[in-house]
């Protein structure tokens, strides 16, 4: 099993008009994506909208990004649903497809408990062998994976990796301290990057690639060189971008960047709004001091 790292970025699905998918301007975007050298894709996340989407167009995101990637990079997908059940048949496809490895966020509804949450993992992981990457991320599915529940996770064999989201950076502390080398941290908040990275983070799992994917993928080889002054620079030059994206509605503004650069970023869909005329100015604001407008 081949552990992954660097720098992945968490697509945006790009829609038509009429709320379709927009095939083609997702196939542009992973070849651009790959031109720049991101050292990895993924599909179907929380960027992605892929709550808002059926389980056959996630299925068909599924498909359309291991053909245009072609081998190129490792590409991961977001394979989540409620039950157990259909997680373990998303999960499936994404294998059968092509996939290295799927994002898993708990069931976000119901509040499960940590024995729950812990069994849930245990029966995908058992039921299909391919790397899987825990998903804490409690802002968006109300549900905070302990810790301690994630060393009992890490003791499966092919979950390898844990994204952490819950925005305090002493989790990475934690996990490490319980779980040593048999899982593998990464970062999954924006304006936490370089700390994340510092911290031993193996990888960023990493909304802003849609925007500026050579930055991100800069920053994380700098500091895996050692060249941290340089990585140092680099962060603070991005920092008012990723706080921007943090501050709420990340999606919308992800897809708002891409538009303003020329890009298939289309429209959020609904019930989720695209950025407002008041807060487009800023963010033209952040990409011209960034040099990329």
């Amino acid at each position: 099993m081949k552990k992954l790292k660097g720098t992945f970025v968490v697509m945006v699905t790009p829609f038509q008009d009429n709320e379709d998918l927009d095939e083609k301007g997702l196939r542009q975007n992973i070849g651009w994506y790959i031109k720049e050298g991101i050292h990895g894709v993924i599909c179907n996340g929380s960027t992605s909208e892929f709550a808002n989407l059926s389980k056959e167009e996630r299925k068909r995101i599924i498909d359309i990004t291991v053909d245009e990637v072609k081998g190129r990079v490792p590409v991961m997908s977001g394979t989540a649903a409620h039950s157990t059940r259909e997680t373990i048949e998303m999960t499936a496809y994404a294998q059968k497809a092509g996939c290295d490895a799927v994002l898993l966020v708990p069931p976000y509804y119901g509040g499960p408990n940590q024995d729950e949450i812990f069994e849930y993992y245990r029966e995908v992981a058992k039921a299909v062998p391919i790397q899987i990457m825990v998903y804490n991320n409690p802002y968006t599915s109300g549900v905070d994976i302990q810790p301690k529940t994630i060393a009992r996770i890490a003791e499966m064999e092919n979950v390898p990796y844990v994204k952490e989201s819950s925005a305090d950076i002493r989790r990475i502390h934690e996990i490490t301290l319980l779980c040593g080398d048999k899982i593998d941290v990464w970062c999954g908040w924006e304006d936490l990057a370089y700390e994340s990275l510092m911290l031993g983070c193996k990888g960023w799992v990493c909304p802003t690639s849609n925007i500026i994917p050579r930055m991100t993928v800069e920053l994380f080889n700098l500091v895996q060189a050692g060249k941290l002054r340089e990585a140092e620079k680099v962060y603070y030059r991005m920092l008012p971008l990723l706080m921007f994206l943090e501050a709420g509605q990340l999606g919308a503004k992800a897809k708002e960047a891409m538009n303003m650069l020329g890009r298939c970023g289309g429209k959020p869909r609904k019930p989720f709004l695209p950025l407002s005329k008041k807060e487009k100015p800023a963010l033209q604001n952040i990409l011209k001091v960034l040099g990329v407008l």
